[in-house]
């Protein structure tokens, strides 16, 4: 399958869960496909598939520098790798805001807009999400307790 081919897959085959998290985010389907571990699961696997096999890879890449960062983009095997790693990471902050907000009481008609940045622009979304979780429960801090853990530590 060629690297074209695959973007097309993953790029509308993750739409999908991002519909489920803005339209469905409390429907028991949503829990099992979004918030559950297949997603990430099946793209990680993917993801390492494309870098262990890129055999395209320019001379001269690497993390070092950012030339190095940019040769590695010059391949269509490791460009396809940097845009799963973004979906993958992107869809899990989108999923973590949605539980975050219900925990925390936001309403989800607030997340909305937080979605929508976060899929098309990742840290933009996070950051307003954050931003708006602040202004409405005053909430810094990014732990997970649920309420039962609160009252025990009361």
């Amino acid at each position: 399958m060629t690297p074209e081919t695959l973007f097309l897959i993953c790029n509308f085959g993750i739409l999908p869960a991002w519909l489920l998290l803005a339209v469905a985010p409390s429907w028991s389907w949503t829990q099992r496909l979004v918030h559950a571990a297949w997603i990430p699961l099946v793209l990680g696997v993917l993801y390492a598939y494309l870098l262990l096999s890129a055999a395209d890879v320019p001379e001269g890449a690497s993390f070092a520098s950012l030339t190095g960062v940019m040769l590695f983009f010059t391949s269509p095997q490791a460009t396809l790798a940097g845009w799963v790693h973004y979906l993958v990471f992107d869809l899990f902050v989108g999923a973590w805001e949605v539980r975050d907000a219900r925990r925390r009481g936001i309403g989800h008609g607030w997340v909305l807009p937080c979605l929508g940045l976060t899929l098309m622009f990742g840290p933009s979304g996070l950051l307003l999400y954050l931003l708006l979780r602040f202004i409405l429960v005053r909430a810094t801090g990014l732990e997970e307790s649920s309420a039962s853990d609160a009252a025990r530590r009361a």
